[in-house]
């Protein structure tokens, strides 16, 4: 199983009351620390505002800090835990991850999901439609941003999104496209949006035991459409409280994921305490759970 760390930007407070500036270069520092850990892979959100309440507080932007993340880092894979797909345009989407698969050598990941913090996207002047449309729009995207990461020219008509013989040069590095990730846990559309569209799908703030337990569906989906099960990736991005205290709790949480079968595991280690020292104790606890670092 590979571990993978969420670096702050301040979505979940840890910036609260900090200079920008001084927050900026802790950010960098922590993306830099991660890869010398030997952390598989840095991760961001993708939010404007703090959760759980609406504070006057820093939230750094995800791709602009991906884009910095990348130039600070050689090794580490990159992607957002996941891109609100209501906030761009989903041929921009694609074109943002080419672009960023280049920047960081071939080393980005597209993580992708239908969105939920309503604040937000009223605030900023998106509408916020009902589930059954953001799920309908998320399947739309990934037509269009398939289909742009695709050889040639891209088009695609759907209700919700739609792209006529688009060019989008570079298609990235990586081949035969940057992994796309779709992140959620809906058993009947997403885990389907993902077992057609996806290589990995990230469930959300789920026990080890759950994900067991929802592992035979998954692979279900994948039958559904006559792929191999073993062709999708699953990873979790862990809660907070699960990962918080160092000690051999975070040590048999970490076993425990690993012995399902996992794929990948992200999780905020730095959320009460954005220091190196705090990753590096979340490293060293990946250590005694037997994961292999890079280092």
């Amino acid at each position: 199983m590979r571990v993978g760390v969420m670096i702050p930007q301040g979505w979940k407070y840890e910036y609260n009351g900090w200079d920008p500036a001084a927050a900026w270069a802790r950010t960098m520092e922590l993306a830099r620390d991660a890869e010398a850990l030997g952390f598989e892979s840095e991760w961001v959100f993708d939010h404007f505002h703090t959760v759980p309440e609406v504070t006057d507080e820093i939230t750094f932007e995800s791709f602009t800090t991906l884009t910095a993340i990348a130039c600070a880092t050689s090794r580490v894979r990159l992607g957002h835990m996941v891109v609100c797909n209501g906030f761009r345009n989903p041929a921009l989407v694609a074109k943002l991850t080419s672009t960023l698969d280049v920047a960081s050598g071939g080393r980005f990941e597209l993580g992708i999901g239908a969105g939920w913090k309503e604040d937000e996207w009223l605030a900023y002047g998106y509408a916020f439609p009902p589930t059954c449309d953001r799920l309908k729009a998320l399947q739309d995207s990934l037509e269009v941003i398939t289909a742009m990461l695709g050889p040639g020219h891209a088009t695609y008509h759907g209700r919700f999104a739609r792209v006529v013989d688009a060019v989008n040069v570079p298609k990235g590095i990586q081949k035969p496209h940057p992994p796309i990730i779709v992140g959620g846990n809906g058993r009947e559309v997403t885990w389907r949006l993902a077992a057609c569209h996806a290589d990995e799908l990230n469930v959300v703030y789920l026990s080890p035991e759950e994900v067991a337990d929802a592992l035979p569906t998954i692979a279900s989906r994948c039958e559904e459409i006559g792929r191999d099960p073993a062709t999708l990736k699953v990873s979790l991005y862990s809660r907070d409280e699960d990962v918080s205290e160092p000690g051999q709790g975070r040590v048999d949480f970490i076993g425990r994921c690993a012995e399902i079968g996992l794929s990948r595991l992200v999780a905020f280690p730095t959320r009460s305490e954005p220091t190196v020292e705090a990753q590096a104790r979340f490293a060293e606890d990946c250590r005694a759970a037997g994961i292999e670092l890079a280092v």
